[in-house]
């Protein structure tokens, strides 16, 4: 069905030519579910894009063959073209909020393929249709879903719409391009059954691309491993995950996070006397000998929402209902739910951020800082780095200016990073670059207490290794206290000395993290294990 020949993508708008797909080979079959993994910037997504027939750059040298039932996608007419993107061949980005048009609403985005590829159909036969690929996807209240508009809607049915809109013609060949990004673990596992099921009723073959190997693991048959533009494995999944063959691959699957109990690893230690030491330390995080550093009682939030009614009053909603819990000193405390739980407006109330609410928070940290989600929108793109991390200094402290830029290039050194990012901006870093930069001004002020608000989630398996044993380091080194916030639960074991979760804005079960996610009493623990592929003991 799909034959990709010896594919070169070169782009010509530089000094020198950038080629960034090299002599790629890749064969699909009708049914077969492909995973493309590798680092950004290793040509995943431009390969889906020429696939796609997205490629239409001047700047863009495109040598080689797609060939998709015998048509050259890189070749034929536009006309050609047209007639199979939304029909043929479907494609779901990674962010359906700037892929779906927020100025019209759902059903009319979902019928797009239809108006275009079935004219023949009147205006209800689309709607009907429409509404069935909705309840397909298995979107609740798919009517209400049909009217509203894409901010209406939450991450996981709007990305539900997405693949409803793309299969809405029941193409042959459906391209996900990191779909699962940023979403809940639930919600992750719910778009791979998903995908799954659509592969196995419709016959739908499926490029799925990933950084998230754990979900490549769980949905493909075949992997494909690319590194700078290049092949360097592929083959079949359990061949390729259990008995890697390259340096990279092996490299890759060694980043994602084990969740094996810290019972089995003392075991398997060597003995030595620092890693019983190591071991001491961690237990005394666990159970700390002097008072806690944060204490949070009997916490209650809530908004006022609309009613939607012209003269209706307004309604309280509530956001925390009774949190309690404490933050030792240097103890690292995960916290884990789905979107919408209240695991954000927690953050908020304890860095004074929430106008009102109701309960006891006793903070003993001073400045306690944040490390966000987003490195790129948290750092101000007009300044260089060096002028960021300064800002604290010059607003907290009366160091002079030669001090404060010995004090940056310190904090520069301490997160890995050269003297000269100080004079680059955001924009000039890659993605693992710009979290450093992020944590190192999370420290300037040399705070006791973090709250690193899914500050991995959207980076490179091995980036994301390299941002956590960071952490790990600086949090052993300054005696750190961190609120670890993550959707990924194997994240969470990785970092965590004690786990929280929550659920609707209620902290549903606590305890250390090994109890937590090898003995877990909440039905809502155990399916946030169950999505994550992670096993209580006793069950098969």
């Amino acid at each position: 069905m799909l034959d990709v020949i010896d594919l070169n993508l070169v782009f010509s708008d530089h000094l020198l030519p950038e080629t960034v797909v090299h002599h790629l080979n890749l064969h699909m079959e009708e049914g077969d579910i492909v995973g493309l993994v590798g680092e950004s910037g290793s040509g995943k997504s431009m390969t889906a894009l020429g696939v796609a027939g997205l490629l239409r750059r001047h700047d863009l040298r495109k040598t080689g063959q797609i060939l998709f039932r015998g048509m050259d996608l890189l070749t034929c007419p536009r006309s050609q073209l047209r007639s199979l993107q939304g029909n043929e061949i479907g494609i779901v980005f990674q962010e359906p909020m700037t892929s779906l048009n927020p100025a019209y609403r759902i059903g009319w985005q979902v019928e797009e393929s239809l108006r275009i590829h079935r004219p023949e159909m009147d205006k209800e036969e689309r709607r009907k249709r429409a509404i069935e690929m909705l309840k397909a996807v298995e979107l609740d209240e798919p009517e209400r879903i049909y009217a509203s508009y894409p901010h209406q809607i939450s991450g996981g049915q709007r990305q539900r719409v997405m693949i409803a809109a793309a299969m809405i013609c029941e193409p042959a060949l459906l391209i996900a391009d990191e779909p699962t990004t940023a979403l809940d673990v639930t919600i992750q596992l719910a778009i791979v059954r998903l995908l799954k099921k659509l592969n196995r009723e419709k016959k739908t073959a499926i490029l799925f691309i990933s950084h998230d190997l754990s979900l490549v693991k769980r949905l493909c048959d075949r992997v494909v491993v690319m590194k700078d533009g290049r092949i360097v494995e592929e083959g079949e999944i359990d061949e390729v995950f259990y008995h890697p063959k390259q340096e990279y691959t092996q490299k890759l699957i060694a980043a994602i996070p084990d969740c094996i109990h810290r019972a089995e690893k003392e075991d398997t230690a060597d003995g030595s006397e620092r890693e019983k030491e190591e071991a001491g330390e961690k237990e005394k995080c666990v159970h700390p000998d002097f008072a806690p550093i944060l204490e949070v009682e009997d916490l209650n939030v809530s908004y006022f929402q609309d009613t939607g009614k012209l003269f209706g009053a307004k309604e309280d909603l509530h956001v925390l209902k009774g949190v309690s819990f404490s933050i030792g000193e240097g103890e690292v405390l995960g916290l884990v739910g789905e979107s919408g739980c209240g695991k954000s407006t927690l953050s908020r109330a304890i860095l004074g951020l929430l106008p009102r609410y109701d309960g006891r928070i006793q903070n003993q940290a001073e400045r306690a800082q944040m490390i966000f989600q987003d490195p790129y929108s948290s750092l101000n793109p007009s300044k260089k780095v060096g002028w960021i991390l300064e800002e604290p200094l010059k607003l907290n402290t009366k160091l002079g200016r030669t001090e404060r830029r010995r004090k940056v290039a310190r904090m520069l050194e301490r997160v890995g990073l050269e003297e000269k990012i100080a004079e680059r901006y955001p924009r000039q870093l890659s993605g693992g670059q710009r979290q450093r930069v992020c944590i190192a001004e999370s420290l300037m002020l040399e705070p006791k207490l973090l709250i690193a608000d899914e500050p991995v989630s959207a980076l490179d398996v091995t980036i994301q290794a390299q941002i956590l044993e960071l952490l790990q380091e600086i949090q052993k080194e300054m005696g750190l206290s961190i609120l670890f916030i993550s959707h990924d639960m194997r994240v969470v074991y990785q970092m965590s000395q004690r786990v929280m979760v929550m659920k609707d804005g209620r902290i549903v079960e606590s305890g250390e993290v090994d109890e937590v996610y090898f003995h877990p009493k909440h039905p809502y623990t155990k399916m946030l294990l169950e999505a994550a592929d992670i096993q209580a003991e006793g069950e098969e």
